[in-house]
């Protein structure tokens, strides 16, 4: 496969790259990362939630210029569409469709009051009420798919785009020691466990700059 360029921001911080890098490794296409540097103003705009079309994670490749995630995700499966990374099966695949969109497109207050940060882990964690509605239905469509599954991935027994999508999720569940259901926990862990994951995650441990804006309790 062609080796492509992906613009990242903060892998510390930054749901959105973390999703698009997910998703080229599903792929199984090779990227060269560009980092956005985190004093660069529209980067930081992202990160603190303040504009919601930034161009990261942005996907170069072969002419193709790619800059949101579901796009990213549907530019994959276009070119590679026998690496598994929707379900095979025609309603599954639409359910995976359907929740990865839910998800890239709602959840407003979760964002907000439980910003990314891979470096800390709370083990108490005030939740403010609003976000307390995002949670019940992030639950209820985990609930909803490891029971169609059969886990422990949503769609069954490998990693697919609403994994991706819902990685980020899980991390700032376990960041913030949010009360969970068994099998939403146990979900967590599956994501936390996941090998590209734990590469994330420690790139992101290794990553010297901070943002003392994110570092504010909501």
């Amino acid at each position: 496969m062609a080796i492509a360029e992906l613009t990242l921001s903060s892998k510390n911080y930054s749901s959105w790259s973390l999703r698009g890098w997910l998703l080229c490794r599903l792929a199984g296409l090779r990227v060269v990362e560009k980092t956005i540097a985190l004093d660069d103003p529209e980067n930081r705009a992202e990160l603190l939630l303040l504009s919601p079309s930034v161009l990261v994670p942005r996907l170069t490749h072969e002419g193709a210029s790619v800059w949101d995630t579901l796009a990213i995700a549907e530019y994959l499966h276009e070119l590679y569409p026998n690496v598994g990374m929707y379900p095979a099966d025609r309603i599954a695949r639409a359910h995976c469709r359907s929740v990865s969109g839910e998800i890239h497109s709602g959840f407003a207050n979760l964002r907000s009051a439980l910003p990314m940060n891979l470096k800390v882990r709370h083990a108490r964690f005030p939740i403010f009420s609003g976000a307390k509605p995002d949670i019940e239905r992030i639950e209820t469509i985990w609930a909803e798919c490891l029971d169609s599954y059969g886990g422990p991935w949503l769609f069954g027994k490998e990693p697919t785009v609403a994994d991706a999508m819902f990685a980020p999720v899980a991390q700032r569940f376990l960041t913030y020691a949010v009360p969970l259901s068994a099998p939403s926990a146990a979900y967590c862990q599956t994501i936390n466990g996941w090998p590209l994951m734990r590469e994330w995650i420690d790139d992101a441990r290794n990553e010297p700059e901070e943002m003392v804006e994110l570092e504010i309790e909501f």
